[in-house]
């Protein structure tokens, strides 16, 4: 962490682990959708109050920004949950053959 700090590379660090984050949450959002529906909302919600508690714990800056980042994804991704079964229904992306759709 110091080294991040002396060379003032803690702030580009904290916007390439947020990119990352947000990548990671678009693969994981489908595939969530395509196995589980949108029954799993709940799972995001809970990580996300665990990431905002959590972020609010940690004293290290950097950490903090981080769990902050990750809880705000999770909380995007019950929205994003629900907007990815409205693109399975328009044909988008593909329906699991092994679950029934309300559609």
């Amino acid at each position: 962490m110091q080294f991040l700090t002396d060379y003032h590379l803690t702030g580009l660090v904290i916007g390439i682990c947020t990119f990352l984050i947000i990548g990671l949450f678009h693969p994981i959002v489908i595939k969530a959708e395509y196995y589980w529906g949108t029954r799993c909302w709940w799972l995001f919600l809970f990580l996300g109050l665990t990431g905002t508690i959590a972020a609010i714990w940690v004293d290290s800056i950097f950490l903090s920004s981080l769990l902050g980042v990750f809880a705000f994804s999770c909380f995007w991704s019950i929205h994003e949950i629900f907007e990815q079964e409205e693109r399975v229904r328009k044909g988008w992306f593909p329906k699991n053959p092994k679950r029934t759709y309300k559609f």
